[in-house]
């Protein structure tokens, strides 16, 4: 096998010999060469299958549709190729001298690589937002509007439509109020700043729409207090007051301090014992000792006769009533009742003679009433002068 393998290298040194198969292409038949893999598993689909010429005809795609709005093979011949005439021929005018100038200049201000770079230079139109062209309730309205139609073709009224036609028409030929000119100096006043607003239609109207202003309550006219917001001291009771305002000030404050007193000393003198009337001693004894024999003799006599009732009321009880007693007892209580209704019946007669006295009491509850009425409302007006209760304390 050595010699063999000695013979064919060899042979293969020499010059015009013809490989049936080059060594490179053993070596690439031998790296080429597929690696068997499962392809049932998901996992080696990307990763064992080659799929560079896909890529590399989509990305030709994108290509053409960026630089040229679509693929090429849809393009016409006219917008792909176009006919060669040569130069164009030079300019003897001055006012192609001109031109040529102008043009010259407009190459010299070229726009930044900066803003060419920014610019969009695809011709893919943008993708269409989509949420622009939603709206809302689309498939309710869409059918809203189909069942419109088909009841339209029918001649059927919608209620909505219905209920506009049986409405009452309004009547428009009413005259227009003509506005009043500017330089009129008889126009009525009209403060703008004013807080009443200046009926304009009917106050039926007004009421009914909401549009007319709440009357406001008299109560709330009425001022819960009668005390100033700020109190002004007086003169002498500044910082550095004048010496006879500050002496007015104590004579002030010196008639209150006395009145005071005085009215402390006659409640004093009222409320003052007489030593006369003073208990002694022995007006106390006196007292203490006084009506004791007599209250003796009274006790012994209540339980006596106390006694011979108990006694009494044992014998009525072990007594039987006869039919004379029951009787009797039957035409009283029948008397007593009689005479019950008679009474009643008298006194509403008596009533009817009673009328002068009736309405003099009632005259009189209803002066009661007016007197409580006053005093409350001469409270209320007291209670203004003083400073409010704000908690529940006082």
């Amino acid at each position: 096998m050595a010699a063999t393998r000695r013979l064919k290298r060899v042979a293969s040194s020499q010059p015009g010999f013809l490989h049936f198969k080059s060594f490179s292409d053993s070596t690439e038949s031998v790296s080429s060469r597929r690696k068997r893999v499962n392809k049932n598993k998901k996992k080696n689909w990307n990763k064992h299958i080659d799929v560079n010429d896909v890529d590399e005809f989509l990305e030709d795609i994108r290509h053409q549709e960026r630089t040229t709005g679509g693929l090429l093979s849809e393009k016409s011949d006219d917008t792909l190729f176009f006919v060669d005439v040569g130069q164009p021929e030079k300019p003897e005018s001055k006012a192609a001298e001109s031109e040529e100038g102008k043009k010259r200049k407009g190459k010299t201000s070229q726009p930044l690589r900066i803003d060419l770079i920014l610019q969009h230079d695809s011709l893919i139109p943008p993708p269409k937002d989509v949420l622009a062209y939603q709206q809302p309730n689309a498939k309710k309205l869409r059918r809203i509007a189909q069942k419109a139609e088909q009841l339209a073709r029918k001649g059927v009224v919608p209620r909505r439509q219905k209920r506009l036609l049986n409405m009452r028409p309004v009547d428009r030929v009413a005259k227009k109020a003509m506005t009043e000119a500017n330089n009129n100096p008889d126009r009525e006043f009209y403060d703008i700043w004013g807080q009443k607003s200046k009926d304009s239609a009917d106050p039926w109207y007004l009421q009914q729409t909401g549009k007319k202003p709440v009357k406001r309550p008299e109560k709330m006219n009425d001022k819960p207090s009668v005390i100033p917001a700020v109190e002004v001291i007086a003169p002498g009771g500044s910082y550095n007051p004048d010496f006879f305002s500050h002496q007015a000030l104590l004579q002030e404050a010196h008639e209150v301090e006395v009145k005071k007193q005085k009215e402390e000393d006659k409640v004093e003198r009222q409320l003052a014992v007489n030593k006369e009337d003073t208990a002694t001693k022995e007006t106390i004894l006196r007292e203490e000792v006084q009506g004791l024999v007599e209250e003796d003799n009274e006790d012994d006599e209540k339980a006596n006769e106390e006694e011979e009732d108990v006694a009494v009321g044992g014998i009525a009880l072990s007594q039987k009533k006869t039919e004379r007693q029951r009787k009797k007892e039957k035409t009283e209580k029948m008397k007593e009742q009689q005479r019950a209704s008679d009474k009643r019946q008298t006194d509403l007669q008596q009533q009817l003679f009673q009328l002068r006295s009736i309405k003099a009491s009632l005259k009189q509850q209803d002066q009661k009433t007016q007197s409580r009425q006053t005093q409350r409302k001469a409270k209320q007006e007291a209670q203004k002068s003083q400073p409010r209760r704000l908690g529940r304390l006082k």
